[in-house]
C-alpha cells in the first residue's frame, strides 16, 4: 500500500504521543499504535516494513519463546525492533514500528521480531507479512475468544502470508498441518527413556487422521494431542523434526540441528519449557545462526520471572507459575508440573480471568476440560482456591477426587496466604493468570514471611 495523507497525519500525531509519553516518564504503551490505527485503519499496511520480519505465534509459550529469541539475537549483536514491552495485537506492533521509524515512516532497523496474537492474525499478519514464522503449538484456549483450535487453524491458514518460511511443531498435528504449500521446517522431541507414561487428559483435540479420517494410532503420546501418530489405514504419519531434541536432562538437552549435535542449556526441564526452548532454537537456526552460537547465548538467558520463578526460604520453596485463565490446556500443564515436582507441595490457585472476575461473569465450562485430577495426588498436601469463582473451583477439585480436608477456598484473593497451612509441604506453588502477576507477587511475599517464621521441614520427608 502507498502512503497517503491520512497515513502521514496519523504517523505525525502518534509520533508526538511517543514524545509526550517520554516527557511524563511513561514507557512503551499501545497508545501511539492505537492513535495511528484509529486515524488510519490500514496503517500497518502502509508503514514501510523492515527488510526482515520474524513472527512468533501459537496458543501457549509465545511470550516466553519471543523473549528467548530476542535475548539470543541481542547477545549475538543484532539490532532489531520488537514489541516485547507492548502488546502482541495490532496496536502493540504499530507502536513498536512507530517508535523505531523516522517522521516519514522509514524504518531505522532492518530486522523486526514480533510476538503475534494468533486470534487477531487478520489485523497483523495480513499487513506486516512476516518472512519467517514460528508457531509454537495449537491448543484449546479460552472458549469465549478462541472457540475451538480448528477455528484458530483456519484463521492462521487464511492470514499467514503465502511463501513465508514456517517453523512448526512436528509433535502437534494441528500445528504441523498449517499452510501446506509454504516452505517449512519442523522441531520435535524424541521419546525419552525415563519419560513418564503418557498423561491421561480430558482434552485431546486430534484423534482422526487429517488425510482420510480414520482413527489415529499413537506411536508415542506425551500429553493431549502432542506426540507421534500414524494412520493404520492410509499410512499418514507425523512429520520428522529437522531440529530434534535427542536427550533431555535436568539442566541441558542434546539437540540435532543444522546437521550437527549440540548441547543446549535448559532453565527449566518441564516438558512444556523444553518445547519452548527447542522452538526458539529451531527458529534461530532457520534464521541462519550457528547452533553453537545459539547455545553459547542461551547460557545467559532464562524464563521470564513473570512466567516462572522459584525462591527458597528456610529450606522450602515458593514458586510462581503462570497458568493462563480459562485455558484448560495451560492449566493442566501447570497442574501436572505441580504433581511431578519432587516432594510434598501445596498450591494456591488464582484462576479467575482477570477482566471477567471484576464483573463475576466468567464462563466456567473450561474447568471441566482442565485436569484438576493432578491436584488430587497424595503429594499435594493442600490446595487454596481464591477469587470470584472459588466455589466453582472448589467443586471441581472435589469432583477430581481431592480430599475435602486438604481444600480451602475464599473470595478474597489477598487472604489466600492466611489460609495456607505449610505443614509438611516443601514447596508452595502460586498459579496465576497473565494479568495477575502483581497479586501473585504480593501473596508470594506473604508466604515467604510465613515460611521464615517456621523451621525448615524435616529431612525425613521423602517423595
Amino acid at each position: 500500500m502507498k502512503r497517503n495523507l491520512p497515513f502521514f497525519f496519523s504517523l505525525f500525531l502518534s509520533k508526538l504521543s511517543v514524545l509526550a509519553l517520554r516527557l511524563i516518564g511513561r514507557g512503551a504503551t499501545n497508545l501511539p499504535g492505537g492513535i495511528a490505527i484509529f486515524l488510519c485503519k490500514d496503517f500497518l499496511g502502509r508503514i514501510p516494513r523492515p527488510k526482515t520480519i520474524i513472527g512468533i505465534t501459537g496458543t501457549n509459550g509465545k511470550t516466553t519463546v519471543a523473549n528467548m529469541v530476542e535475548d539470543v539475537l541481542s547477545r549475538c549483536g543484532y539490532d532489531f525492533v520488537c514489541n516485547r514491552t507492548g502488546s502482541n495485537v495490532d496496536t502493540g506492533v504499530a507502536s513498536a514500528l512507530i517508535a523505531n521509524c523516522s517522521w516519514l515512516g522509514r524504518p531505522k532497523k532492518d530486522l523486526a521480531v514480533f510476538e503475534l496474537d494468533e486470534r487477531s492474525a487478520n489485523l497483523t499478519m495480513s499487513y506486516i507479512k512476516p518472512d519467517l514464522m514460528l508457531v509454537t503449538n495449537i491448543f484449546r484456549d479460552s472458549y469465549k475468544r478462541n472457540a475451538h483450535p480448528e477455528f484458530i487453524v483456519d484463521i492462521l491458514n487464511r492470514y499467514m502470508p503465502d511463501g513465508a518460511r514456517l517453523v512448526l511443531n512436528a509433535d502437534d498435528l494441528m500445528c504441523a498441518s498449517l499452510k501446506p504449500a509454504n516452505p517449512r521446517t519442523y522441531f520435535s522431541i524424541a521419546p525419552q527413556p525415563d519419560e513418564p507414561a503418557p498423561s491421561e487428559n480430558i482434552v485431546q483435540d486430534v484423534r482422526a487422521c487429517p488425510a482420510c479420517g480414520a482413527l489415529l494410532s499413537w506411536e508415542h503420546r506425551r500429553y493431549h494431542h502432542i506426540g507421534r501418530a500414524v494412520c493404520p489405514q492410509c499410512g499418514f504419519r507425523s512429520p520428522e523434526g529437522g531440529c530434534r531434541a535427542l536427550e533431555v536432562g535436568p539442566e541441558s538437552m542434546l539437540v540435532e540441528a543444522g546437521g550437527r549435535r549440540v548441547r543446549f542449556p535448559l532453565g527449566n526441564h518441564s516438558m512444556i519449557n523444553v518445547y519452548n526452548s527447542l522452538s526458539a532454537i529451531a527458529l534461530l537456526t532457520a534464521f541462519g545462526l550457528e547452533p553453537e552460537k545459539i547455545a553459547a547465548a542461551m547460557e545467559h538467558t532464562g524464563i521470564s520471572a513473570t512466567r516462572y520463578l522459584e525462591e527458597e526460604v528456610n529450606g522450602r520453596k515458593v514458586i510462581l507459575h503462570l497458568a493462563k485463565g480459562q485455558n484448560p490446556v495451560a492449566c493442566s500443564r501447570a497442574f501436572q508440573n505441580i504433581r511431578d515436582y519432587p516432594g510434598k507441595k501445596a498450591a494456591v490457585l488464582f484462576l479467575d480471568d482477570y477482566f471477567d472476575a471484576q464483573h463475576t461473569v466468567e464462563n466456567i465450562s473450561w474447568l471441566y476440560d482442565a485436569d484438576f485430577e493432578f491436584l488430587a495426588d497424595d503429594s499435594v498436601t493442600q490446595v487454596v482456591a481464591a477469587g470470584a469463582r472459588h466455589w466453582d473451583v472448589y467443586l471441581r477439585l472435589l469432583m477430581a477426587g481431592a480430599k475435602e480436608e486438604r481444600l480451602r477456598h475464599m473470595p478474597e484473593t489477598e487472604k489466600a496466604a492466611q489460609a495456607l497451612s505449610l505443614g509438611e509441604a516443601e514447596a508452595v506453588f502460586i498459579l496465576y493468570d497473565v494479568y495477575t502477576i502483581g497479586l501473585a507477587n504480593r501473596v508470594k511475599e506473604q508466604i515467604k514471611q510465613l515460611m521464615a517464621k517456621e523451621a525448615a521441614p524435616s529431612d525425613a520427608h521423602e517423595n
